[in-house]
């Protein structure tokens, strides 16, 4: 009986995290190493609201803006002045996937989407990490710091900027 209920308090960590996360800021390095070990580093800010608004800013090694919706995928590339748009096929959601981990241990989650694996790592109630395989069996880990949670974000953010001369491609 002592374990069932130690188990029950460690099981609602992430739900009582997710449950009550409505928004999600944070700076993040994002590690990419493919089947030759060769790691690509991008550095970058999030900030992600419910439902399915998120916004992915790649500061180094490129700028590129990234738009997520319900609907669609904007990339804003302002080095090479293009924007690519893509509609949304899956109901890939931020929060969702969380939401859905399972606990592996005291701060490790797993979480599964469309045969993917996604590994969470929570400290002190704060998302500090997420990583999995790609669609091309690279390694992927995003690192989080400067976490904020429960903050208000201005819905504007979440509203693609596309300059007029900009070339759009739709996908």
């Amino acid at each position: 009986m002592k374990l069932f209920f130690i188990l029950t308090i460690l099981t609602t960590q992430i739900f009582a995290i997710v449950n009550n996360l409505n928004t999600f800021q944070a700076d993040f390095i994002q590690t990419i190493t493919d089947e030759k070990n060769k790691v690509l580093t991008y550095t970058g800010k999030i900030s992600a609201s419910k439902t399915q608004n998120a916004l992915w800013r790649y500061i180094k090694p490129v700028a590129k803006n990234i738009y997520i919706n319900k609907v669609s995928i904007i990339i804003v590339e302002p080095e090479i002045e293009q924007a690519i748009i893509r509609k949304i096929t899956s109901d890939f959601d931020f929060f969702n996937i969380i939401k859905n981990a399972k606990r592996v241990d005291e701060n490790h989650f797993l979480a599964k989407f469309e045969n993917k694996t996604y590994n969470i790592k929570i400290e002190n109630n704060l998302i500090e990490s997420i990583s999995y395989i790609d669609q091309f069996e690279n390694k992927v880990k995003i690192l989080f710091s400067n976490q904020l949670q429960n903050k208000h974000i201005d819905k504007n953010i979440f509203i693609p900027k596309i300059p007029l001369e900009f070339d759009i491609i739709r996908d």
